[in-house]
């Protein structure tokens, strides 16, 4: 509770939750702005933070940027432990509100009318050169991972950009034609206003499809995906990787079983984020990570 009348501190009168972490291992979310496509994009900058080690070598962390889902939805600076994993471990977080997310007004939500797959992907890439040029990330080591819609945002800036040396779909769409004719009957129509009249502009939606674009990727991908979803199907995942193979691109595609769209099972999250951070261990080189998971990449 807090008092106003004497403006002490807030105090704690009860919590969801018996954990508790250090002041040392949490790193504080800090809201940026930065120039992109059609004037500037947001997101939260989290930069790499743990009391128990201090980095003598790199002058600039390495960058993970996330693509939230939707399209049309947000990210946010509320406690999230999928982002403190990865700053406790030495990356810096970009956790970006592309063009088209809400709470920004609606001009901005509307940037993703008709342009997914070009605003999104623009304002992830911008993010990321921004925070290079500011010094807060290593342009050698950018990563970007995302899940769903941010899982296209993931492939689609790998296929059709040259700023990341890697990235990870979790459940995420490399196929629009595909996922226009299998999602689900409440979403049926979500594409015609991200993306055009389907079949109509079956055109654009080859045009945007990382998938039609993989002669374009040249760094490694990491799939993973649940084999019971019914919102984003395994297949999408299978041909991503069957086409990354024929290419030769390193790949792993790890497909969790009793899982649907979004993991639950507490050691299939768990095991998704040991394998992001191990794939990212290889593609980087950092060895001798602390409990890494074994990973074979194709």
């Amino acid at each position: 509770k807090w008092n106003l009348e004497s403006k002490a501190p807030a105090t704690i009168l009860a919590c969801s939750s018996n954990l508790s972490f250090s002041d040392e291992l949490i790193s504080v979310p800090k809201q940026v702005e930065f120039p992109t496509t059609l004037g500037t994009a947001f997101g939260y900058y989290y930069a790499p933070k743990n009391g128990e080690y201090q980095c003598t070598t790199d002058k600039a962390p390495p960058l993970l940027v996330k693509a939230h889902g939707g399209p049309t939805a947000c990210t946010g600076a509320s406690f999230n432990a999928g982002i403190q994993y990865w700053t406790s471990r030495g990356y810096a977080v970009l956790d970006v509100d592309y063009g088209g997310s809400t709470g920004y007004g609606r001009d901005y939500r509307r940037r993703l009318r008709k342009s997914w797959g070009i605003v999104d992907i623009d304002d992830v890439c911008n993010g990321a050169q921004y925070l290079v040029k500011e010094g807060l990330a290593d342009g050698n080591r950018l990563c970007i991972d995302g899940g769903s819609a941010g899982g296209y945002t993931t492939l689609g800036a790998l296929a059709f950009r040259d700023v990341f040396k890697a990235g990870t779909s979790l459940y995420g769409i490399g196929d629009l034609t595909a996922l226009a004719g299998d999602t689900h009957k409440f979403e049926s129509r979500y594409l015609d206003g991200l993306v055009g009249q389907y079949p109509e502009e079956e055109a654009v939606y080859k045009k945007r499809s990382p998938i039609e674009s993989v002669d374009t990727l040249s760094c490694p991908i990491l799939l993973l995906q649940g084999v019971e979803d019914k919102v984003v199907p395994p297949n999408q995942a299978e041909m991503m990787h069957e086409a990354l193979l024929k290419k030769g691109i390193p790949t792993c595609l790890k497909l969790y079983e009793g899982e649907q769209h979004g993991f639950r099972k507490a050691e299939n999250i768990e095991d998704a984020l040991d394998s992001e951070l191990a794939f990212y261990g290889k593609v980087f080189g950092i060895e001798e990570i602390p409990g890494a998971v074994a990973l074979k990449v194709d």
